[in-house]
């Protein structure tokens, strides 16, 4: 009701003001994860097919990357393709990994990262990904390995199970060397074998789900311990700005006792 009162009497740009003057003067979050869930539902409600929904979806992530580089978040994980994902039909899968290779194109071809300092990277089982999806991978973080400034993470074939069995085979392979006793396992230990060991602060502050969806679906797991959920009842292609800074306005009114 309130989105299409603000789209109807155009004060969107006002509201939007306000709300950005509110979450200014409060903790901003570091870390930012969300679930990009409703394209295809998005696609459905509008007598689309499924891929349209993808590559609207597509569209608003740009978008949402400027809102969070203006706030000067620092980094963000996006999920994007479960290991689960996998089970979709051919002709979606192939429409999805055209829409990567496209993008990461782009990505390539702008300076946006060199313009932020952004540090991109890819997590997930990525040799489950065509090779040229891969080679473009391996560039864009070659690239971008030396900036520091914010961080951006795609998670493409990625499952928090199997990223916390990959990392349990990486230490088990350890303590086979001799390299690492068994009474070394630690939660730090761990971490540096998760595929967000590269970040300065792995752990989201928050937790975007659009879609109406209330769960995780494998996201993030080890790393979502402490996060604060929100779900957001909107599919992913409609996520505005304002929805953005509504959640950070409620995120800085919790009051996060980390088990204390």
């Amino acid at each position: 009701m309130l989105r299409g009162f603000l789209n109807t009497i155009g004060v969107y740009k006002i509201y939007h003001k306000w709300l950005l003057n509110q979450i200014k003067t409060g903790e901003m979050p570091n870390h930012i994860g969300v679930i990009l869930d409703g394209n295809r539902r998005w696609a459905v409600q509008r007598e689309k097919v499924p891929w349209e929904g993808h590559y609207a979806g597509g569209e608003n992530v740009k978008e949402f990357l400027k809102w969070c580089l203006n706030l000067k978040i620092k980094t963000v994980t996006l999920y994007a393709l479960s290991t689960e994902n996998f089970n979709r039909s051919p002709r979606e899968l192939e429409e999805l990994m055209s829409m990567y290779e496209k993008a990461l194109e782009e990505v390539i071809a702008s300076d946006i990262l060199n313009k932020y300092q952004v540090r991109a990277h890819v997590i997930g089982r990525t040799s489950l990904l065509p090779k040229t999806l891969q080679e473009l991978i391996k560039d864009v973080e070659k690239k971008t390995e030396n900036h520091d400034q914010f961080y951006l993470n795609v998670a493409l074939a990625y499952g928090g199970r199997s990223e916390i069995v990959d990392a349990t085979k990486e230490i088990a392979a350890l303590i086979k060397s001799g390299k690492v006793e068994p009474e070394e396992i630690n939660e730090k230990l761990i971490e540096k074998h998760l595929y967000t060991s590269h970040l300065p602060q792995p752990d989201p502050d928050l937790i975007i789900r659009t879609g109406s969806e209330s769960r995780l679906s494998n996201f993030l797991l080890w790393q979502a311990a402490y996060s604060e959920l929100f779900i957001v009842d909107v599919y992913w292609p409609d996520f505005r700005e304002i929805d953005l800074e509504r959640v950070i306005r409620d995120y800085q009114k919790r009051h996060r006792r980390y088990g204390k």
